[in-house]
C-alpha cells in the first residue's frame, strides 16, 4: 500500500529543507575547514589529496548509480574547466586562506558572477548585460574596494595584497571555465562529470605542490588531529553531501532559489571566522559584505528572470553543469 500523497509532501518537504542546510552550512562553513586543514597540511597538498579522494569517490557513486564511461571529450572538457575552476579557482582560495581570514575569502569569491557577466559580455557574440545588471556590477565593485582598498576609504581592518591578489586571479580562473563549460557539449551524467573535473584539478594541484616543493616540509606525523579531521570533513561534507544536495535542489525548486546560497554562504563563512577562529568583523568588512551581496543579488536575480545567468563561486564552488531550469552556479 502506498503511502497517502500528505506523507508524500512531508517527505518531499523535509528533504528539501535538509538539502538547503546542507547547501547553507556545510558550503558556508569549508571556509573555515580550509583554514583548519592547511594548518598542518600543505594547502596544494591538501587540495590535491581532497579531490582526488573526492573525485574517485564521487564517480564511483555516479557509476553504482548507472551512470554510463565517460568519453573522450567529456575527458577534454573536465580537464579544461576542472582546472580551472577548481585547479585555478578554488586552489588560489586554499592557498590565500594562509594570510588572508577565511570570511573575507568568502566575500572576494562571492564576486564571481561579477566576472562571469562581464566574461559572458566580452566574448564573440556575447550577451550585454541589462541596466539592473550594471548597477549590481557597480554595487560588486565598489564593495570589492572597500574590503581590500586604502585604508582611508574606512579607516580599520586590512587585507593582505598578495592573498586579494590571488583570489582575484583565481576568481577570473573559476569565471573562465564557467563561461567555457557552458560553450561545451558532454555526453556523460552531471555526477560524473563533476568526478573527472576533480580528478583533473587535483592533477592540477599535484603538480603546484610539485613545484612549491611542498613535501620537503611536510611530516605526516605532524598532522593535527583537527586538521585529519577538516580534511576528511571537506572530501565528505563539501565535495560529496554539498554538491550531491545542490544537484537533488535543481530538481525540486527553481534555480533561483536553490542558487540563494550564495547570499547565505559568505554570511556564514564571516560569522564562523569571527566565532571560532577569532577573525574581526569590522565595520570595512560589514560595510563591503552588504555591498557587494548586494550586487550579486541584483545580477543573480535579474539573470533568473531572463533565463540562464551566472554561476557564482565560493569555499566550496559548486560545478556549473547540472540540470539547471533558469540560473545556476559550491562544490
Amino acid at each position: 500500500m502506498s503511502p497517502p500523497p500528505s506523507d508524500i509532501v512531508r517527505r518531499n518537504k523535509t528533504r528539501i529543507l535538509l538539502a538547503f542546510a546542507a547547501v547553507y552550512f556545510i558550503w558556508g562553513s569549508t571556509y573555515l575547514f580550509i583554514k583548519y586543514a592547511i594548518d598542518s597540511i600543505p594547502p596544494f597538498m591538501m587540495g590535491a589529496s581532497r579531490f582526488l579522494v573526492a573525485g574517485v569517490l564521487l564517480y564511483a557513486i555516479a557509476r553504482w548509480r548507472g551512470a554510463p564511461r565517460p568519453d573522450a571529450r567529456d575527458w577534454r572538457s573536465a580537464a579544461i574547466t576542472g582546472i580551472l575552476m577548481l585547479g585555478v579557482g578554488n586552489g588560489a582560495v586554499i592557498w590565500a586562506e594562509l594570510t588572508v581570514p577565511s570570511g573575507v575569502v568568502a566575500l572576494i569569491v562571492s564576486t564571481v558572477p561579477i566576472w562571469i557577466v562581464l566574461m559572458d559580455w566580452l566574448r564573440p557574440r556575447g550577451v550585454r548585460p541589462r541596466m539592473t545588471v550594471f548597477l549590481g556590477l557597480a554595487l560588486g565593485l565598489v564593495g570589492m574596494v572597500i574590503l581590500i582598498g586604502p585604508r582611508a576609504i574606512i579607516g580599520e581592518g586590512h587585507v593582505d595584497e598578495v592573498g586579494a591578489l590571488v583570489l582575484l586571479i583565481g576568481s577570473l580562473g573559476w569565471a573562465l571555465g564557467t563561461v567555457l563549460v557552458r560553450g561545451s557539449r558532454r555526453t556523460g551524467a552531471p555526477l560524473v562529470f563533476s568526478a573527472l573535473q576533480m580528478l583533473s584539478a587535483a592533477g592540477a594541484m599535484l603538480v603546484a605542490s610539485l613545484v612549491f616543493r611542498e613535501s620537503a616540509s611536510f611530516s605526516l606525523a605532524n598532522v593535527t588531529l583537527k586538521s585529519a579531521l577538516s580534511f576528511v570533513y571537506l572530501v565528505i561534507g563539501g565535495s560529496i553531501i554539498g554538491y550531491t544536495a545542490y544537484v537533488y535542489l535543481l530538481g525540486q525548486v527553481s534555480a533561483a532559489k536553490a542558487s540563494t546560497y550564495a547570499y547565505v554562504n559568505p554570511i556564514i563563512a564571516v560569522v564562523l571566522g569571527w566565532a571560532f577562529a577569532s577573525e574581526p568583523i569590522g565595520l570595512r568588512t560589514l560595510v563591503a559584505a552588504g555591498v557587494i551581496l548586494a550586487g550579486v543579488a541584483i545580477i543573480t536575480t535579474t539573470h533568473s528572470r531572463g533565463g540562464e545567468g551566472p554561476a557564482t563561486g565560493g569555499g566550496e564552488h559548486p560545478l556549473p553543469h547540472a540540470p539547471v531550469r533558469a540560473q545556476r552556479p559550491a562544490a
